[in-house]
């Protein structure tokens, strides 16, 4: 089987399979930990309400038969168990069926999670994650050579990844064409981390370099993956070493981290061994490969290219869709990300009072505190904090909202949640400022985010500097407790 078998690439299939059921079980713990709260029996958009609205409609997912936050909790922890054990090695040791087996029931039960996630879920390396783990599960086991068709479907992967990315960042903004885009981005992103305060005070001249090195990574570099070595896995460094620049300088989920991983598809041992002197895996003999793997691999690779039509269509339309899937297993996507920039950082701030009203009703004299979210900034002299590649989707949806984006029926319902103190709901929260007591009222009011200067941050010890920009929610108070 010497013309099926990527010799050379043990490396690329031992960081992949170990790397994509790594972030996996992050995943599946994300799911552990938030899903109840957001998405349980009494989150704030419960998926039983979602399967009855979707029932009758052909979305895979197990709980069409049954859903339960303890069911949920079960089908998260099934994931993260069989995670673990592909992160430490285990089932590739068997036969290759084994590791496929393992990579399809992750796929099976992330699939199942995310198809009921709603708008919480709604993330392009949502898809991207079942995607490469999909692909995973026809990397074989330690008794067979990689096979070389899912090599290069794992470099078409980051092609679309890429590529898509750079074109749709082309069309989208005139930031990005004129190169000063970054001269708002770090300010603005979802979730700055501890360094992008820094990497926003970098001069404005590097910044037009570092979207430029951007545009050609995107656009260029991923032809490159397709080339032999070296140069495939020269491109698929810089890859990786534009990816860990993202990583240093944001809190993207796992999206710049799977990336990263997805890219050692096209690094070859013998580039690595240039490198790294000693560096000698032993491959597998191709011989041993058998026969029901190879058709099953095959069988595989021609469903992806003819799922991959449509998003090789999308690359090159005019009207490209970002982070969109064209079949419902979330096989073959587009992806895409930031094709617009935002100048201004508005911030949604949520406070709550124990006071009363005055007879009047109204609640001008009332002590207003705030609610501090784990992520998204809140207190001016709170350093930003690194959670990526953990997946903060609360957080991430109040960025949204703050951009304009309608709370649907999510945020209402958040509210209420922090009006009756909801102890799962305030689990979500870095801090309550009434140890779990219920408010009399809550409000959300918007403000005006800008990074301080480095003068304003040695004299105040402050991140942020921030003015109000005004009230998204008038105060909602509790029943009983006031108008």
């Amino acid at each position: 089987m010497e013309f099926f078998s990527a010799d050379g690439y043990e490396l690329a299939r031992q960081v992949l399979q170990r790397g994509i059921a790594a972030v996996y079980l992050i995943a599946f713990i994300a799911a552990a930990r938030q899903f109840p709260a957001l998405l349980g029996e009494h989150g704030l958009l419960p998926a039983p309400r979602y399967l009855e609205r979707i029932k009758g409609r052909r979305i895979p997912t197990l709980f069409h038969w049954h859903y339960s936050d303890r069911f949920l909790l079960a089908v998260a922890w099934t994931g993260a168990v069989v995670a673990a054990l592909l992160v430490a090695g285990v089932p590739q040791e068997g036969p290759p069926w084994v590791p496929m087996l393992a990579f399809g029931l992750l796929f099976g039960l992330y699939l199942s999670i995310v198809n009921i996630g709603q708008t919480f879920y709604g993330f392009g390396w949502e898809s991207l994650l079942l995607e490469a783990g999909f692909l995973a599960a026809f990397l074989g086991s330690n008794e067979v050579a990689p096979p070389i068709t899912v090599i290069f479907l794992f470099r078409w992967l980051v092609f679309r990844l890429e590529f898509g990315a750079g074109m749709i960042k082309m069309r989208g903004d005139t930031a990005w064409r004129d190169l000063t885009a970054l001269n708002y981005h770090h300010e603005t992103q979802p979730m700055p981390n501890p360094a992008s305060w820094f990497f926003h005070h970098l001069p404005k001249p590097l910044h037009k370099v570092e979207v430029a090195g951007n545009h050609v990574t995107q656009l260029v570099v991923p032809f490159f993956l397709f080339f032999p070595q070296p140069v495939a896995g020269i491109a698929a460094v810089i890859i990786i070493i534009t990816q860990g620049w993202l990583v240093l300088s944001g809190n993207f989920a796992w999206l710049n981290w799977l990336t990263m991983l997805l890219a050692f598809s096209a690094l070859g041992d013998s580039t690595v061994a240039a490198v790294v002197p000693g560096f000698v895996p032993a491959p597998p003999d191709p011989a041993a490969t058998p026969l029901w793997f190879v058709i099953v691999v095959l069988a595989a690779t021609a469903a992806m290219l003819w799922w991959g039509i449509r998003p090789l269509r999308n690359l090159f339309s005019r009207n490209q869709l970002m982070n969109a899937s064209f079949n419902r297993w979330h096989l073959s996507n587009a992806y895409g990300a930031f094709g617009s920039i935002t100048r201004r950082r508005n911030e949604v701030v949520i406070e709550g009072t124990l006071d009363e009203p005055d007879p009047g009703g109204r609640w001008d004299a009332a002590r207003w505190q705030e609610y501090e979210f784990r992520g998204k900034p809140g207190d001016p002299r709170r350093m930003p904090r690194q959670f990526a590649p953990y997946h903060l989707r609360l957080d991430w949806l109040m960025w949204f909202l703050a951009l304009g984006a309608s709370g649907g029926s999510w945020f209402p319902a958040l509210l209420r949640r922090l009006l009756e103190a909801d102890p799962a709901v305030l689990k979500l929260l870095r801090s309550d400022p009434f140890d779990g007591r219920p408010p009399r009222a809550v409000r959300a009011v918007v403000y005006r985010y800008r990074y301080t200067t480095p003068a304003e941050r040695r004299r105040d010890g402050a991140w942020w500097a921030r003015e109000p920009a005004g009230t998204l929610v008038d105060p909602l108070a509790r029943t009983g407790s006031g108008r």
